[in-house]
């Protein structure tokens, strides 16, 4: 499985998604978007808004720190 998240490091939603995932023992890797143009673009590219978290788990993109649905992409629930 293949997770990536695109955060920002002020945002308080993107800590929970993180912290979210770490609890359930989940691997990730992390992009910072405020710094990183690159990784910007291709958050941008993928879910077409500017808003973080976005989470890419397996190729599916999730806005925001939608609990349920990342769980239920995840197969937790």
């Amino acid at each position: 499985m293949t997770v990536k998240i695109y955060s920002t490091s002020t945002c308080p939603y993107c800590v929970m998604a993180k912290d979210f995932l770490k609890s359930n023992k989940i691997s990730f890797e992390e992009f910072n978007v405020g710094t990183d143009t690159k990784a910007r673009e291709e958050m941008f590219n993928k879910s077409h808004q500017m808003g973080v978290p976005v989470l890419d788990i397996n190729g599916e993109i999730i806005v925001g720190f939608n609990r349920p649905e990342i769980e239920r992409t995840l197969g937790l629930k």
